[in-house]
């Protein structure tokens, strides 16, 4: 059988790849933006099956971040490896802005955050030199705009590793390949025989997102844009392309000295929404004229390519589809905003959560620059990735609502775009209910004077008398089955409805839809639990 890599090689919201090699193992990891634990961390030996190691932040090593928007909190990490040890750095903006942790271990522990309190802007990247020189790079209102102003641009300084600290004042490099770029970030240097290469992200995150590059002789410059420029892009083959939004890349060399690298790109769904969000996707590269050619031959991104004959093939094993959380929380989950207290409990008799007055689809709050820090925001659930376009999300709940809590599944996006099958009180009776909430606003939420209204709207409703039932959602693209029944071999169709209705574009999709379990009094104290003796998760 002739082996392929296939894209996207991590399915579902895993966007903004960084990738670094240790002889023959490769790791990688992607942003988490509001969910805890942080920072999903991959390995591979053969760049197209990874295996999750661990969480490069936790609240074991002092990770804070809010439930709010769904675009706050952690995003464009880059790894790096130097001298025996892992070198991660991002910009949480939950918390304090960019910092540095390392470990000697990918797997962990991880070192708890060194706050960089003097490296401005965002999307903060570190190089290291082939002379071990240590260099800090990021995005900042550092270019000339052309009319006597300033306009975000790429900039660099020499730094002090050992101390955490910058040495030497920050140089602009760049402001990107087009006259005006939109979003010039996310820079990745790389010292490739005589030249060093800039490599950034350009055209925002969405439609007309991109990868572009620049070289130099000196690591400050001045640099050259690539005339090729975009050497990675899908916006020219415009909205209606399969694959979209490709951008935000990084290179990786092989044992052998072949290239490739890792990006981030969107599955159109139906012709109409990115309800995945923002994906890993892989690419070959060829040098040519002594710069990178993405992608060489068709110049787009292809499903497939040829596999690296020099890397052993390695499957991994099958995951099963059903979770008893008999041995505590897998990888797979996540909470929602950092947990400050123990809501849930795992064991034989499966998860229980408890209903905390926060609810799923609370009001949506401005996204602060100002780096404020509440130990309040987090919602009573355990949610994990949509992978494919096709798949099942059920489980099996015991739950005896009182008053106004709820408790049961959910599907939910950015900017409280959500659908909630749920058990809850009508009329003092209990029922199942389908409920969708959308969002309208008019500014992105980073954006001062930033407000939102969310709308909640009852789709269906069944008369349910005992406190068991499974729950099921079948996504099938875009088309969204809700199912209930006493056991998962009798089910019966609640609603049929349409997942278009909660892809937020208006905020570029930079996060993936989360399937999860949940429990609510919403707004009131309550210490009401709910039972899930399994949850299943299956592509199809």
């Amino acid at each position: 059988m002739e082996h392929k890599l296939h894209n996207p090689i991590l399915p579902g919201f895993y966007p903004d790849p960084s990738i670094c090699r240790v002889g023959e193992d490769f790791y990688l990891v992607c942003s988490s933006f509001e969910l805890c634990p942080g920072i999903p961390l991959f390995h591979s030996r053969d760049l197209q099956h990874w295996e999750q190691l661990c969480y490069v932040m936790t609240p074991e090593n002092g990770f804070h971040v809010e439930k709010n928007t769904g675009n706050g909190g952690v995003m464009a990490p880059t790894i790096r490896w130097h001298d025996g040890s892992f070198y991660l750095i991002n910009c949480n903006f939950g918390d304090r802005g960019n910092f540095i942790v390392t470990a000697k271990d990918p797997a962990g522990p991880w070192s708890e955050p060194h706050w960089l309190t003097d490296v401005p802007g965002i999307d903060a990247s570190i190089f290291f030199d082939t002379d071990g020189a240590c260099y800090i790079m990021g995005t900042a209102q550092n270019w000339p705009d052309g009319k006597g102003g300033l306009r975000q641009g790429i900039w660099a300084a020499s730094y002090d590793i050992e101390n955490f600290r910058m040495a030497s004042e920050p140089h602009p490099l760049w402001g990107g390949a087009m006259a005006g770029a939109a979003s010039p970030e996310a820079p990745h240097i790389y010292h490739i025989g005589k030249y060093y290469y800039l490599l950034i992200a350009e055209g925002g995150t969405e439609q007309y997102h991109s990868a572009t590059v620049a070289r130099s002789e000196s690591v400050f410059g001045p640099y050259e844009s690539c005339r090729a420029n975009p050497v990675l892009t899908m916006r020219h083959l415009g909205q209606r392309a399969a694959i979209q939004n490709a951008g935000h890349a990084d290179l990786i060399d092989l044992p052998d000295g072949s290239w490739y690298a890792v990006f981030l790109a969107s599955r159109l769904i139906g012709g109409e929404s990115k309800n995945l969000g923002r994906e890993t996707f892989i690419v070959p590269v060829r040098w040519e004229l002594d710069w990178p050619l993405f992608t060489p031959d068709t110049g787009r991104v292809e499903w497939e390519y040829d596999f690296p004959e020099s890397l052993p093939w390695t499957e991994l094993p099958e995951k099963p589809v059903r979770d008893t959380f008999a041995d505590g929380l897998g990888l797979d989950w996540c909470f929602w905003g950092r947990p400050y207290e123990q809501f849930w409990q795992t064991g034989k008799y499966g998860l229980s959560l408890r209903c905390l007055k926060q609810a799923l689809a609370d009001p949506l709050q401005p996204m602060s620059m100002e780096l404020s820090h509440s130990e309040a925001n987090f919602v009573s659930c355990l949610a994990r990735r949509r992978l494919q376009p096709h798949c099942r999300f059920a489980a099996r709940l015991r739950f005896t609502p009182e008053n106004a809590e709820s408790a049961g599944i959910a599907v939910y996006q950015a900017m409280n775009h959500q659908y909630h099958l749920q058990l809850a009180r009508e009329n003092g009776q209990t029922v199942l209910q389908l409920l969708r909430f959308t969002a309208d606003y008019a500014l992105q939420p980073y954006i001062p004077g930033f407000t939102a209204v969310t709308k909640r709207e009852v789709l269906a409703t069944a008369p349910w008398e005992s406190e068991e039932l499974v729950l099921e959602t079948e996504l099938c693209g875009n088309d969204y089955i809700f199912r209930f029944g006493a056991d998962e071999t009798q089910l019966t169709e609640l609603a049929h409805t349409d997942g278009a209705a909660i892809n937020p574009e208006k905020v570029g999709c930079m996060v993936g839809e989360m399937l999860a379990l949940f429990a609510s009094s919403n707004g009131s104290d309550s210490e009401n639990r709910a039972a899930f003796a399994w949850a299943e998760y299956e592509d199809l």
